[in-house]
């Protein structure tokens, strides 16, 4: 019971990594408010987690400001406060060269992957000060890191999230808060099972030769999994982790060469 009592707000909470995380923050002992776009899904994922008091859900857009603000405030307006905020929705538009890329694919990658963690965390921030405690994690990837063709927008936004890591946790580090980024590599959700093919052709490749690719380009030849990624957030949102802020955890199979 690593987290017991603590609250958390996972956005892009209804499947994948968030689900995951929600999954493990409430083994652990937590009440979690997840958001995401899809209602259906949503509820789903809520009765998955138990559908108990210690669970909850809350429908928004994570490329909207007012949606994202309104799922912070909902999370302490249902339960009293926010101790742990784990910034997981991201993606990103098309995935071409860059001479391809439109403006507004480039725009909505940055809304969803950057936008929407400053907005989250800024939200979230004055209750963790005056609480003096707070965990935020976000979650990144091994593009925060690395560049691979046709990821210029998605790598960018990623390299943003780790530098946005970094400076907050210079600012609130004597707040009794920590805040970290989780560098995730290829890892087979539904949302790569879904776009991954568009991907793939993009790089001349199919589906299969891409995570191929990727997964050899790793010390471990294969991807990693949801449950590892959760794993690391909850070391990072428990008191173990009290010391660890402005870092970015690779969990990538050693893909990232830092």
């Amino acid at each position: 019971m690593k987290l017991k009592g603590k609250i958390a707000a996972i956005t892009g909470g209804s499947a994948g990594i968030g689900l995951a995380i929600a999954i493990a923050f409430l083994r652990e002992g937590a009440s979690v408010v997840i958001m995401a776009r899809d209602a259906v899904k949503g509820a789903a994922a809520v009765e998955q987690l138990g559908g108990d008091e210690r669970s909850a859900f809350i429908k928004g857009d994570a490329t909207v400001q007012a949606d994202i603000e309104r799922f912070v405030d909902g999370t302490i307006e249902r339960f009293g406060r926010i101790d742990i905020l784990v910034n997981n929705a991201g993606g990103a538009g098309e995935l071409l060269p860059l001479v391809d890329l439109t403006d507004e694919s480039f725009d909505y990658t940055m809304k969803l992957c950057v936008y929407s963690t400053f907005w989250a965390t800024r939200r979230a921030l004055r209750p963790m000060i005056e609480q003096q405690f707070g965990r935020i994690i976000n979650i990144s990837s091994v593009e925060g890191k690395i560049g691979k063709p046709v990821f210029s927008s998605y790598t960018a936004a990623k390299h943003a999230v780790n530098g946005l890591t970094k400076s907050t946790a210079q600012e609130v580090g004597t707040d009794g808060i920590t805040v970290n980024a989780i560098c995730p590599g290829l890892i087979i959700t539904d949302i790569i099972k879904a776009d991954g093919p568009a991907t793939a052709k993009a790089m001349n490749l199919t589906f299969d030769e891409m995570v191929d690719l990727f997964s050899q380009e790793s010390a471990i030849k294969q991807p990693n999994k949801v449950e590892q990624v959760a794993e690391t957030a909850v070391l990072l949102a428990s008191d173990v982790g009290a010391g660890i802020t402005g870092a970015t955890w690779s969990v990538d199979g050693g893909t990232a060469p830092y």
